[in-house]
């Protein structure tokens, strides 16, 4: 992007992004148009997207060695452990975790060298 001139003046300014005009008595800057508005890089906005582990319902893992991984791995008490367990068994799946991308990306990976069926999902709003 090349530069950017004051309404007033043959000078470039860019700052942020964002077009400065001199004022009125020709002392300062102010935004053009009133407000400004700043620009979040999308890196940023994707880092504040919640994200989710979900463990799914499979034919070869016992109950008890799925509540076993939950424990280990995630550290949940027995009951909850059992709970989201059961929920996996009935309902096909379960979130077990929620965070950052790449911890969840981590979560399933772990779930993976477990044995249990996982994936990672943006969290619903």
């Amino acid at each position: 992007m090349g530069p950017l001139f004051g309404a007033l003046s043959r000078t470039p300014v860019v700052i942020a992004r964002m077009v400065l005009m001199p004022d009125s008595d020709g002392e300062g800057l102010t935004p053009a148009g009133g407000t400004a508005i700043a620009e979040r890089p999308v890196d940023e906005l994707l880092a504040q997207t919640p994200w989710v582990t979900i463990v799914w319902d499979d034919p070869v893992n016992l109950m008890s060695y799925v509540t076993h991984v939950f424990v280990i791995y995630f550290h949940y008490t027995k009951s909850k452990a059992e709970k989201l367990m059961l929920q996996v068994h009935t309902t096909g799946k379960a979130i077990v975790s929620s965070g950052s991308r790449e911890k969840m990306e981590r979560d399933v990976t772990a779930m993976h060298e477990y044995g249990l069926w996982a994936t990672l999902d943006k969290a619903d709003k």
